[in-house]
């Protein structure tokens, strides 16, 4: 069954916050154009899609298959990462509006080839408003089983005719955006000699150690995986392994994992100068940015610095060359150079000077689109 535009069933969520209109939280202010739900019982499939925008272009995002502890964690997960989604798409210039995908499950026991093959299904009705591509929890192969039911998906692997996994491509704006924000803080685009702490060590977090290592930097890293956490230490034996990096001495604090780690009061207590990772959503509230800025901490808004996949995703969907990929990824250095500069001259925080610059944008099409 896929129910359109309403809020999740009352009788599956905790609490009277975490509906998709009538939200006591901030989102409520970020309103969606379409959040649909889909239930397969013969796969065992609970999927949920929000399409925050489709001004720039059809809404895309990846598919997040996560464990979530009920309903309503689940849809504040996804309409928070849609809204994400459409001001990537504005930053980074290409012509797609914000979506996301969550399915609730562990991938390690629910996820098969009938719960794909059903959710590919899901996403086929949706006429190609939404376009699905990978996340925490889908890979390349999973994406192979989905086109397999779709039109709608990019990231599946070149035999499959896509573009492959895109945490490379991600893992390099990352790196970027460390380089523009150490110009920013300290003076200098280089890393050497600083110490960096990766915060989770998955696709994008080794990708981005890899990075780090080959500019000079000292590495600390963490995970919940082992598995993760055992790659590492077999390819970068260099890496120092610990428990928790969020308060470890750092000068460069790299959150890689799932969002939300940045509290007033992990905010208050964070060593590092500068905060730049691959997580979505690193700040559990919007007034946390201010605690940073007042600690003359430089945060890079995660959804500029993260923005390697989509850009490579959409490259798919134009049929760029991976060269032609790769130097619009590394281009995310003058990206964040720019709302870094524009911050500081106007005296506002970098997530508002990034949000102008998406906004910009997004207006400039609403009005192009009203002129014709």
């Amino acid at each position: 069954m896929t129910l359109t535009a309403e809020p999740v069933n009352s009788a599956h969520i905790s609490d009277d916050t975490a509906g998709v209109f009538d939200r006591a939280d901030y989102l409520r202010d970020y309103p969606h154009e379409q959040v649909s739900f889909f239930q397969d019982p013969a796969s065992g499939l609970k999927a949920i899609v929000a399409i925050h925008s489709t001004t720039l272009g059809p809404a895309l995002g990846g598919t997040r298959f996560y464990p979530y502890a009920d309903e309503s964690s689940a849809v504040t997960d996804v309409l928070r990462l849609s809204r994400g989604m459409t001001y990537k798409a504005a930053v980074a210039g290409v012509d797609l509006g914000g979506g996301k995908a969550v399915i609730i499950g562990d991938p390690a026991t629910a996820k098969s080839a009938e719960l794909l093959g059903a959710y590919a299904k899901f996403v086929q009705t949706l006429g190609g408003r939404y376009i699905t591509a990978g996340d925490v929890g889908t890979n390349s192969d999973d994406l192979d089983v989905i086109g397999l039911g779709t039109d709608f998906v990019v990231g599946r692997n070149a035999k499959a005719g896509g573009s492959g996994d895109s945490a490379p491509m991600t893992a390099l704006g990352v790196f970027q955006s460390l380089l523009a924000a150490a110009q920013a803080h300290w003076g200098s685009r280089d890393l050497a000699g600083k110490t960096v702490g990766v915060e989770g060590t998955g696709k994008v977090g080794y990708e981005l150690i890899k990075l780090l290592l080959a500019d000079g930097a000292t590495v600390l890293a963490t995970d919940v995986n082992a598995t993760a956490l055992d790659r590492v230490k077999a390819d970068f034996p260099q890496v120092q392994i610990v428990d928790s990096v969020i308060d470890a001495d750092l000068d460069v604090y790299a959150p890689c994992a799932m969002g939300a780690t940045l509290s007033h009061a992990t905010a208050e207590a964070i060593t590092a100068a500068v905060i730049c990772g691959a997580a979505n959503n690193q700040l559990t509230e919007p007034e946390v940015e201010s605690v940073l800025s007042e600690r003359g901490i430089t945060w890079v808004p995660d959804y500029v610095a993260n923005g390697g996949g989509l850009i490579q995703v959409a490259g798919e969907l134009k049929e760029h060359t991976a060269e032609q990929v790769r130097a619009q990824v590394e281009k995310i250095f003058d990206t964040v150079a720019e709302i870094l500069a524009k911050a500081k001259a106007e005296a506002i925080l970098a997530g508002d000077a990034a949000d102008s610059v998406a906004e910009a944008r997004i207006a400039q099409a609403v009005r192009l689109r009203t002129a014709s």
